[in-house]
């Protein structure tokens, strides 16, 4: 067996890399360093290898394989399209959302001009159209791919709509544009389909991505597949919760990662937990779930984690009274200057209620809800979403997490409050106080039982 294996991240503020010793499965050396996008990405490569070798004290490194993951460059950016916003639109963009694109907007109802000279100027990577249950409506579908053909540059299509009218499609598309045709991401009202769409996006991102972004010489690293980081979290998060034949998983759990522009939500379970009798309404929630709130963030989010938030939260979670002059001018600060670290008691206590308000708003969205319908003779409940109430884990990572004092007060303000919001309620808190989850999620895809191993003993209990 291979000994020494180095796991990259590049994402688009650090880079990671992590050198892990596969026989004594322990990490030997850990390096983190700012993404050098406006040069190279091999500048941060030379960068994180010479701090391993200072570490490890040696002036060559022996690796035997390299398995690299990447968010540099914006992510791997996508356009979803469904027939309506509450269905299929909202089918696409939680599949794309767990296959780990960064979606750029969302498009219902038919296409129009002005629709593609909007893509055009966004350039996404790939786009993703859905619409129509199989055998159900056909028009829309054949509407959008006449508008799509019609797009400046050949942007990748993922066509995974009404099958019956594949044989149409096929005609629409002439040969210089790419498309791949895969099954129906809704085939039935409120069936959600999401595996095959997930292998196809890996493929792409693989196959067509690297080489759009500049990443030929990282590609030039590996003898595997890149894969886009949120990608590689999320099997960390599933293989955490699953575990292997040999290692117990810790069940199901989630994931929350607060960072300077958006705040990610992983869960892993399933949308109805089994403890309460439930009548469940609407789009089905997958397995594997994963939402990005790009309004809340710490830093270049800040003013829109002001805007959804209000000031009476910021005083429910300060230890001081804050007027809006005071929280508007500390965001302002925060989306200028990036890369600002408080410093004093007042910043410090300001950062805190940003990432308690940002861990809030993010886990209200993901979770799902509960209605009670009341009659004479008893009490029906209607569930729409994912219930997390019964997690056993809740992960915190992120720069304002994993480097608080307290990162169990910031993870509290994920709990149940209301009856009505199916959100946690006495999960075990953990913080990836190492930075491991991106990487060993992509040494999980090679050696899921050393993974699991070592990220069971890394993450600390809170």
């Amino acid at each position: 067996m291979s000994n020494n294996i180095l796991l990259l991240d590049f994402g688009s503020t650090y880079t990671k890399a992590n050198l892990i010793d596969l026989k004594n499965e322990v990490v030997q050396s850990q390096a983190i360093v700012k993404t050098s996008i406006k040069t190279d990405l091999m500048d941060s490569y030379q960068e994180v290898t010479k701090i391993i070798k200072t570490n490890l004290g040696v002036k060559t490194l022996t690796i035997d394989k390299t398995f690299v993951c990447s968010s540099a460059f914006g992510g791997f950016k996508m356009v979803a399209i469904g027939l309506t916003h509450s269905l299929t639109a909202s089918a696409a963009k939680k599949a794309a959302l767990g296959a780990g694109t960064r979606i750029l907007k969302t498009y219902a109802y038919d296409l129009t001009s002005n629709d593609v000279d909007e893509i055009n100027k966004l350039e996404p990577d790939v786009i993703l159209l859905t619409g129509g249950t199989d055998g159900g409506n056909s028009h829309f579908i054949l509407n959008c791919v006449s508008q799509l053909v019609e797009l400046e540059k050949d942007i990748p299509v993922i066509v995974a709509g009404n099958n019956q009218v594949v044989p149409s499609i096929k005609r629409l598309f002439p040969p210089d544009k790419t498309y791949y045709i895969t099954e129906n991401v809704m085939p039935k009202i409120n069936l959600l389909k999401t595996d095959e769409i997930r292998k196809i996006l890996r493929q792409i991102f693989f196959e067509k991505i690297i080489y759009a972004k500049g990443l030929e010489r990282v590609a030039e690293l590996t003898d595997y597949p890149i894969i886009p980081t949120p990608t590689a979290v999320l099997s960390a998060a599933n293989l955490l919760s699953k575990g292997t034949k040999k290692v117990t998983g810790l069940g199901d759990l989630v994931v929350i990662d607060v960072g300077g522009a958006t705040t990610d939500i992983h869960s892993i379970s399933e949308s109805v937990s089994g403890k309460q009798e439930v009548i469940y309404e609407g789009l089905e929630e997958p397995l594997l779930k994963r939402t990005v709130e790009g309004d809340l963030g710490m830093r270049y989010s800040a003013i829109s984690l002001y805007e959804a938030a209000t000031t009476a939260l910021f005083n429910h979670y300060s230890l001081k009274k804050l007027d809006d002059k005071t929280i508007v001018s500390s965001c302002e600060r925060r989306v200028t200057n990036p890369e600002f670290i408080p410093t004093s008691s007042n910043e410090k206590n300001f950062d805190t209620v940003m990432a308690k308000i940002a861990i809030d708003l993010a886990i209200e969205r993901h979770a799902g809800k509960l209605r009670r319908h009341q009659t004479a003779t008893h009490d029906s409940f209607y569930q729409a979403g994912k219930d997390l109430r019964y997690i056993a884990a809740l992960i915190g990572t992120g720069g304002v997490i994993i480097n608080n004092s307290d990162p169990k007060y910031l993870l509290h303000s994920s709990l149940q409050k209301e009856e009505e919001t199916l959100r946690p309620i006495n999960p075990i808190f953990y913080s990836d106080s190492s930075y491991l989850l991106s990487t060993l999620g992509l040494l999980g895809e090679h050696y899921p039982d050393i993974a699991l191993r070592i990220m069971k003993r890394e993450l600390r209990t809170l």
